[in-house]
């Protein structure tokens, strides 16, 4: 793995206020998700690893702007930040170093742009969405606001702007990851007053929500409702595996550790079962260092000029 200013050099970045910009979303990426950027540094090439920190950091702030208070105190402040990334978008300059990061990436990724504009569309569905009534509205959620989110990062994978099958691999991931979000999170979205679950799969399931925030502990229904979950997101994750064959090779190790960590959380998730209405789960830390290691192995063998990894029948629940 190359030392950060190497790999500012391998991607091109030589303008010192420019360096100092990625330098500081560097720090405050590692800083709030330390596992997703150890993948980032360890697994990607270095002339990429700028670019997609630069999306996740803005990615992130944009989240946190949308995420906390009342609904019309995130809109309002959506609003601002919309009309700010237009206008640096517009102009080319920028005044926060989220964003100056973010239009260095567009000029060498112009891919990003498009789905700059899409994140941006989808993201007052976010801040309207406290729950879904049926099935249906979960799936308008995952194509007006978690597709354009993950496109911030997945478009920078592949070669140019991403065909309709990458798209359509990126859909079948990340729906299959935002079910296991809102499983694995809902302690914390209860407590919030929200709820992931569309509510005609409790329904299904005999539940309610005021039943899943009871004191009496997991009601009768909700060991189904996680096995029916379960197997539901342990098909989509097999299935996301096809995403490794849609990207150059060098970034096929990043690509295949990002799902088979998924299915680690998954096993985690199940293996709690009822607790999880108390909090969420965890992958064990050993089973993902062995993701890591594997493909950190597997991404140095194509750097250096190798044939690359046999590819293997992995599985969502990984191999770990």
């Amino acid at each position: 793995m190359a030392t950060w200013p190497k790999t500012l050099d391998r991607a091109g970045i030589t303008d010192p206020s420019l360096r100092r910009d990625h330098s500081e979303q560097r720090q405050l990426v590692a800083r709030y998700a330390r596992p997703e950027y150890t993948a980032v540094r360890l697994l990607l090439p270095a002339p990429l690893v700028p670019d997609v920190i630069a999306a996740t950091a803005f990615m992130h702030h944009s989240d946190n702007l949308i995420d906390q208070g009342p609904a019309e105190e995130r809109i309002a402040a959506l609003a601002d930040w919309e009309s700010r990334v237009h206008a640096a978008l517009k102009t080319g300059e920028a005044e926060q170093p989220v964003l100056r990061t973010l239009l260095d990436t567009v000029a060498r990724r112009p891919q990003l742009r498009q789905h700059i504009e899409d994140f941006l569309a989808g993201a007052p569905l976010e801040v309207q969405t406290a729950g879904f009534a049926s099935e249906r509205d979960f799936q308008r959620y995952i194509d007006g606001y978690s597709l354009p989110a993950f496109l911030l990062i997945a478009c920078l994978l592949g070669d140019g702007a991403p065909t309709d099958r990458f798209v359509a691999g990126c859909r079948t991931f990340i729906e299959a990851s935002q079910r296991l979000d809102f499983l694995n999170d809902l302690a914390e979205d209860l407590a919030a007053g929200r709820l992931g679950l569309p509510e005609d799969l409790l329904a299904r399931h005999g539940l309610t929500r005021s039943a899943l925030t009871g004191k009496d502990g997991a009601p009768d229904g909700f060991r189904a409702l996680l096995g029916d979950q379960a197997r539901q997101i342990r098909a989509g994750l097999t299935a996301s595996y096809g995403l490794v064959d849609l990207v150059p090779a060098r970034n096929r190790p990043f690509v295949r550790a990002l799902i088979t960590i998924q299915g680690l959380t998954l096993r985690a998730a199940a293996r709690k079962g009822a607790a999880l209405l108390d909090g969420s789960a965890r992958p064990q830390v050993a089973a993902a260092l062995r993701v890591l290691g594997r493909e950190y192995a597997a991404a140095r063998r194509v750097r250096q000029g190798a044939a690359g990894p046999r590819r293997e029948r992995a599985t969502a629940g990984g191999k770990d």
